[in-house]
């Protein structure tokens, strides 16, 4: 029996799993990553960590698997990074990642001169430095000795796909983050590279997720432990992947990825563009069909700080939130701690707490957290319903997932049943189905859906706790409104 490897090249970890022909997830290895800040807004990863991380998570997963049964591999790779190459694939400086926001200047240029509308039209995209074409730009006016060098710009797939086989490319996914990819024609535009000072020729070429590219570098295999015949495929993104290994292969499931960031996904049959923005359109790793999505608001990321916060491990937070009631007697919280992608897109928006009072405990203001990105995936959800998409099932996936407050939480805030993805590392097993379609050990994905593993049963909304949290949720968007105007002033 065959055996596919998927891979997650995410920014704080490197995760590998080894899926069999029946779908089922054999192995699995991972390897931490580390991230730098060195100056407000900025973050930067060291590209030979990818390497790295990615040999020591490998070699974990096919410890006591028969490695020559594994014939493809796939990524689900971060996007919106750069990574900035020599001609022999050697990178010239650290990768600029998704979470960096340096280049707002750029951005502003580029907008400046194609027109927010035209650029909206074509790319599908909220104009935003997180996206990877103004990093390029920060990159040539402010390392110009970087700029003279590079021979490649590549998102950090493209990077790690390179160091595995030898080859440059990017999926449409990865591609259509850029700000210059014309989203429905499938292609880099000539007029937003020109705008933008990028040549095309320094960006890797766009294939299809499930292409094979070679195979494995026969150093690399021996270094992964893999055979040197294992088939490499072009891959895909974090976020598509993971919708992939949540099963939205076709229009009407709604993907809701609870990590650190929670993006929210659905698939459509054509481009979509959102005349409010609030989510965009990407190509998807399913080949003619799109991903609309909204890239995530700080979810696991305000766990995780109000823990801090309180000196209590992150487990604990959950814990406490059991002890306050829906709605928590007031308490509202909005996950803008990184700025806001829901309701609307702010970079300079920020987080806050209201209507504390004297009889408020550290419970209230941790179900407060997991309400309020709650309240956050109700504005990303709602948009979808807005413009006809997302009909189907919610399917709630990753670690957020696995909590069964902040699961019923959330039914009860949409108002409409959840279900949860029973798949520990989605993105990874995304990825290698990607791959499995591509080598053909799954006809297409309908049939490489069986990877896809559903709770069979749904977390159905409380009628009286909904009640609730309707009210509350008119007091959330009141309370946005107001915070976002004072911050502005």
């Amino acid at each position: 029996m065959s055996l596919v490897l998927g891979v997650d090249v995410g920014s704080q970890s490197i995760k590998a799993v080894i899926v069999d022909e029946g779908g089922n997830v054999v192995a699995s290895g991972s390897a931490s990553l580390t991230m730098t800040h060195e100056h407000d807004g900025w973050a930067d990863q060291d590209p030979l960590t990818y390497c790295t991380a990615l040999r020591d998570a490998v070699r974990a997963a096919v410890e006591g698997v028969q490695a020559d049964r594994i014939v493809a591999m796939g990524l689900g790779s971060q996007v919106d990074g750069v990574v900035a190459c020599d001609a022999d694939g050697t990178p010239l400086r650290s990768a600029i990642i998704w979470l960096d926001k340096r280049a707002t200047k750029e951005c502003d240029q580029l907008v400046s001169a194609v027109g927010s509308d035209l650029l909206a039209e074509r790319t599908g995209l909220v104009a935003d430095a997180s996206h990877s074409a103004p990093k390029m730009m920060w990159i040539r006016d402010n390392e110009p000795q970087v700029w003279q060098r590079a021979a490649m710009l590549a998102p950090v797939g493209s990077y790690v796909l390179h160091h595995l086989s030898g080859s440059h490319a990017q999926d449409a996914a990865n591609a259509s983050s850029t700000m210059v990819y014309d989203v429905a024609k499938g292609d880099f535009d000539v007029a937003l590279c020109e705008a933008a000072g990028v040549d095309p020729a320094m960006l890797p070429d766009v294939r299809p997720s499930t292409d094979v590219v070679g195979t494995l570098r026969p150093d690399v295999a021996a270094d992964l432990g893999l055979p040197s015949t294992c088939a490499v495929v072009v891959g895909t993104g974090d976020e598509h992947a993971a919708s992939v290994g949540a099963g939205a292969i076709e229009s009407g499931v709604v993907v809701d990825v609870s990590g650190t960031a929670e993006p929210v996904t659905t698939v459509a049959a054509e481009p979509v563009r959102d005349p409010l923005g609030v989510v965009e359109t990407h190509g998807h790793a399913v080949p003619g069909s799109w991903l609309i999505e909204n890239p995530g608001f700080v979810s696991g990321g305000s766990t995780l700080w109000l823990a801090h916060l309180l000196g209590v491990p992150q487990g604990e937070i959950f814990t406490r939130a059991r002890e306050a009631p829906p709605a928590s007697d007031g308490v509202l919280f909005l996950p803008a701690l990184s700025g806001s992608t829901a309701p609307r897109w702010n970079d300079a928006m920020r987080g806050a707490f209201l209507g504390l009072a004297m009889n408020h405990t550290s419970a209230h203001a941790a179900r407060a957290v997991l309400e309020g990105c709650a309240y956050a995936l109700r504005d990303i959800v709602d948009r979808l319903h807005a413009l006809g998409l997302g009909h189907g099932e919610v399917r709630i996936v990753g670690g957020g997932a696995r909590d069964d407050l902040w699961a019923s939480i959330k039914a009860d805030v949409l108002g409409r049943p959840v279900r949860r993805v029973l798949t520990e590392e989605a993105t990874a097993v995304g990825a290698a189905m990607v791959a499995g379609v591509g080598a053909g050990v799954f006809v297409d994905f309908s049939a490489a859906s069986v990877a896809v593993q559903l709770d069979p049963d749904s977390i159905d909304p409380d009628p009286a706790a909904q009640r609730q949290y309707a009210d509350a949720y008119g007091r959330y968007l009141a309370a946005f409104d107001a915070v976002e105007e004072a911050l502005a002033t």
